[in-house]
């Protein structure tokens, strides 16, 4: 009893409360979105999910982070166990708006890209501690890039943009983190437009290259347009303090689509104002400078790039989420970490709070 009241003693208590304050803003807006029609099944999944998430964070805080460290084939495992169940949603998941992302299981889905990130984000914190001195040769850069390519190619087809764009994010952040050189970097960049510009060519549908075109040249406002322009409306009309719980016009009456999930930031800006706004971004600075901290007192290679791997993950999506909220960024799906509602990704997120918890109260090791 001694040992568990000592462990928690060492954790990380103003990461977790900012978590759980983020997690509290994301259900008084889920409980908004759902009072016109009634239904609170979403805020009751959430809230299941949040209490699953919420232990595994404990009970990972317990356990030894260098399995992962030391044991290159459980990473492999992982990694083509995540890959294989990306490439099984071609086969067995069920098909919603066009869109195969997660597997059915009764009452509640499974989206294996939360997986596929945190295999990914263990594989490359191994790869690039194991060669950090060797960041110069572009060799390194091109295994790495084949690994992260598979999934990025599987997510792409599903399709998947807005994820795929979080994955390649935390690969770029681990390379420049890991020592990248300029003229490399530059050259990537380079690659990045080509492949884009093949994209855009031969494999990007037409309802994607609308969303994209709309966004730099606005047309067809009842259209394609409609849902960047209402989360634009939402986010401007709420004021210092905003309409207040229940009574944010574009939330309540179906003219904010998905407002539980893609575009909660612009619901919370509606009726929670930018005092709400405020609040909430402070606590996401508040999550990433304690994750920051976790770094700063990592002892090896590895643990240092995984965590500062799960910094650029959280960054990745939260700028691009409220860039597609505000009209920065074209409208591409992506979810707000730790608000909007989602089984896969609140427990992946807590489960990887869990490790970095175990990190910093075990942060003592040789260097690998």
């Amino acid at each position: 009893m001694n040992f568990i009241l000592n462990h928690f003693k060492k954790l990380d208590w103003v990461l977790i409360f900012s978590a759980l304050g983020l997690v509290l803003m994301g259900f008084l807006s889920v409980y908004s979105s759902s009072l016109h029609s009634g239904n609170f099944t979403n805020l009751e999944k959430n809230i299941a999910f949040f209490a699953v998430g919420f232990f595994l964070m404990f009970l990972f805080s317990f356990f030894d982070w260098r399995i992962f460290r030391e044991n290159p084939y459980l990473i492999l495992i992982l990694y083509f166990f995540s890959i294989a169940l990306l490439f099984g949603l071609y086969f067995f998941a069920p098909a919603t708006r066009g869109v195969r992302t997660w597997y059915k299981l009764g009452p509640f889905s499974i989206d294996p890209i939360e997986i596929t990130k945190i295999s990914l984000l263990i594989l490359l914190a191994k790869y690039f501690s194991s060669r950090h001195v060797e960041m110069y040769r572009i060799k390194h850069v091109f295994l790495s890039g084949v690994y992260v390519l598979i999934p990025v190619a599987l997510i792409f087809f599903q399709p998947n943009l807005g994820s795929c764009l979080v994955i390649l994010s935390l690969w770029l952040g681990i390379l420049v983190i890991s020592g990248i050189k300029l003229r490399h970097f530059l050259f990537l960049m380079l690659a990045f437009m080509m492949v884009f510009a093949s994209g855009w060519i031969f494999f990007l549908k037409d309802y994607q290259k609308a969303r994209i075109m709309s966004f730099f040249i606005p047309y067809d406002p009842l259209g394609i347009s409609w849902s960047q322009n209402q989360s634009k409306i939402a986010a401007g009309i709420g004021g210092l303090f905003g309409k207040g719980i229940g009574n944010g016009s574009q939330t309540q009456y179906g003219f904010l689509s998905e407002p539980q999930t893609d575009f909660i930031f612009a619901a919370v800006a509606e009726e929670m104002g930018i005092a709400g706004i405020a609040v909430l971004l402070m606590l996401f600075l508040l999550v990433i400078w304690r994750i920051t901290k976790i770094a700063q007192g990592a002892h090896d290679n590895f643990s240092k790039l995984f965590v500062l791997g799960f910094a650029v993950l959280l960054v990745a999506q939260i700028i691009i989420h409220i860039g597609m909220n505000i009209g920065f960024l074209p409208i591409i799906g992506l979810p707000l970490p730790f608000l909007s509602y989602g089984g896969s990704n609140m427990i992946a997120t807590f489960m990887i709070i869990g490790i970095l918890q175990s990190i910093m109260v075990n942060p003592h090791s040789e260097l690998f």
